[in-house]
């Protein structure tokens, strides 16, 4: 069990700002890879599609977002263990295996489509047809990803996830009737046409999207790992204070997400669903949301905007499918040990990108695909956190770190609002 001669040097240190940035973890990056293409595609859908309709999903799913995921980090801490690895000792084979077949089919379809976003943003400035810039992509992702090192990723380009900003700028420029805009805001629009309801499951699926919560619990995990806590025995429990990090970060993280979200719905319902642009088909319409504040280089900034959360995400979703079936499986795993010695987890890291580069052969319009993968997201999500729920309350897994009532209230509206809202899209697909 933890004692605190083993505390992580995010509470150790004395300097209040430095504390800070060593306490901001996976739950930043969490928070940044959350706005990944799939992301952003489907926001920018969103507000061109619905004007200011959806501007309230922003407010609703902030304390979902920061509950669940918090939910998920304090599951690895307390268990020492990732999601997959906790199912596969505490609950049946077959909620196991059907975890994680939904999250290994979620992951690499969404890894599939960023990659394509990734190469139509950088198509938008080399004149090469998209599919031939896919597997260089990949390629290069899989490179630094298996012989590099993932911290280096996030070191690189978070920052240029920081453009994704701009939408801020050109919402605040573009925007005239404020009134109409926080009326959107916190009273919500409820409509029952197929339209509305499958953005609307779009919006939560890439927001409390399913690869996160493996994500989350996975690096929780592997951080406690780079301490020194080798063994599942030496993992298990938390401290007050880990769990308060943890409160923090993810708040961080989840803060830095839905401010994206929110001004890239708004920016594009204030310059291309004003503009009778109500709908987008390649990334230069989408960029089109950036315009007020980036004029002629709109384009570029959406491409960097892109590139950047596209090279964040892609190997979050496939490295979260990894951990997942490395669990499962009793295989080594984790992005800091060598190739060599965890063959099976980078081989399914490397399988995973392959298969989401194929899918990009079928013939889907890349920007178009962002979306629908949202709605796959939405679909599966459901189901994977009712699990969730369920082991958070399981006292054989978490001891007296059991959820309280708040936690639970928020927890179980998540899961329900989830199922309500998928179950509603089908019901209206078939009217």
């Amino acid at each position: 069990m933890k004692h605190h001669a083993h505390a992580p040097l995010a509470i150790r240190e004395e300097n209040p700002i430095k504390r800070a940035f060593r306490i901001l973890g996976p739950g930043l990056i969490t928070g940044a890879s959350d706005d990944d293409p799939s992301g952003i595609g489907t926001y920018s859908m969103a507000g061109a599609s619905l004007g200011f309709a959806t501007l309230w999903t922003a407010v609703l799913t902030l304390p979902l977002m920061v509950v669940v995921q918090y939910i998920c980090g304090k599951i690895g801490i307390v268990s020492g263990r990732g999601l997959a690895g906790v199912l596969k000792h505490h609950y049946s084979r077959g909620w196991l295996y059907s975890a994680v077949i939904g999250l290994i089919i979620a992951n690499t379809i969404n890894a599939g489509v960023d990659i394509a976003a990734i190469a139509a943003a950088i198509n938008m400035f080399v004149p090469l047809p998209i599919l031939a810039l896919v597997f260089p992509i990949a390629l290069i992702i899989l490179v630094v990803q298996v012989w590099g090192s993932y911290r280096l990723i996030c070191r690189t380009f978070k920052w240029l996830t920081l453009t994704l900003f701009a939408y801020i700028g050109a919402a605040l420029l573009a925007t005239r009737h404020w009134g109409v805009v926080l009326r959107a805001t916190f009273i919500p629009t409820l409509r029952y046409d197929n339209q509305y309801l499958t953005t609307l499951v779009a919006i939560l699926g890439t927001t409390i999207s399913p690869y996160l919560f493996f994500w989350q619990a996975s690096e929780e995990v592997e951080e406690e790992i780079d301490m020194g806590r080798k063994r599942v025995h030496d993992r298990k429990g938390a401290t007050n204070e880990e769990l308060k990090n943890l409160k923090w970060d993810t708040l961080a993280g989840m803060i830095f997400c839905n401010l994206v979200f929110y001004f890239v719905i708004l920016a594009a319902a204030s310059t291309l669903h004003a503009t009778g642009k109500t709908t987008i088909q390649s990334a230069r319409e989408a960029a089109e949301a950036l315009r007020p504040i980036a004029g002629s280089s709109a384009a570029v900034l959406f491409a960097l905007g892109i590139i950047g959360s596209g090279f964040l995400a892609v190997p979050v979703l496939t490295s979260s499918a990894a951990y997942a079936v490395a669990e499962t499986f009793g295989f080594k795993s984790g992005l800091n040990e060598k190739p060599r010695k965890a063959k099976e987890f980078y081989g399914v890291i490397a399988i995973a990108t392959l298969v989401g580069v194929l899918i990009n052969f079928i013939g889907v319009n890349p920007i178009q695909a962002l979306f629908w993968t949202a709605v796959i997201n939405g679909v599966i999500a459901p189901p994977l956190l009712l699990v969730i729920m369920l082991v958070s309350n399981n006292k054989r897994v978490m001891g007296n770190r059991v959820n309280n009532g708040f936690t639970n209230f928020i927890g179980w509206t998540a899961t329900a609002i989830l199922f309500i809202a998928a179950i509603g899209m089908i019901a209206s697909w078939r009217s």
